[in-house]
């Protein structure tokens, strides 16, 4: 029930990436190359290559430790609710008559399921009463 949203047009950064001369591409190239140097090409399927050298942490006392995990712990919340904030604009909301008509539609449903194993369940426990006697 809910409306399609438009594709939006493609950005200026593409149309000039693409309208690129030779030279652009070479340094683009040359760019790729030493990116992948350096580690952070892509390898295998869309897969980024990680580091293998181990990162040494400051040493810390314990009250330290803990009040920067509280404060990264608050800082990754309020992170996570603006994100949460932002999607929830993106959502195309059904009007008021299209959610009336989906719920009126499922407790149909659920009505005509509940009555039909009710009249199913009722039969087959006769049935079995008939057989055991």
């Amino acid at each position: 029930m809910a409306r399609l949203q438009k594709k939006k047009p493609v950005g200026t950064r593409k149309k000039k990436a693409a309208s690129k001369d030779i030279d652009g591409a070479a340094k683009s190239t040359s760019q790729a190359n030493s990116k992948e140097a350096a580690g952070q090409g892509r390898v295998g399927k869309g897969l980024t290559k990680k580091s293998t050298t181990l990162k040494k942490k400051p040493l810390m006392s314990a009250s330290a430790v803990s009040a920067g995990q509280r404060q990264g712990l608050i800082q990754k919340s309020v992170q996570f609710l603006r994100e949460v904030r932002v999607e929830l604009k993106k959502v195309t909301w059904p009007s008021r008559k299209q959610t009336i008509g989906s719920t009126v539609v499922v407790l149909v449903l659920v009505l005509l399921i509940s009555i039909y194993l009710g009249v199913a369940d009722i039969g087959l426990t006769n049935f079995v009463r008939v057989v055991l006697q």
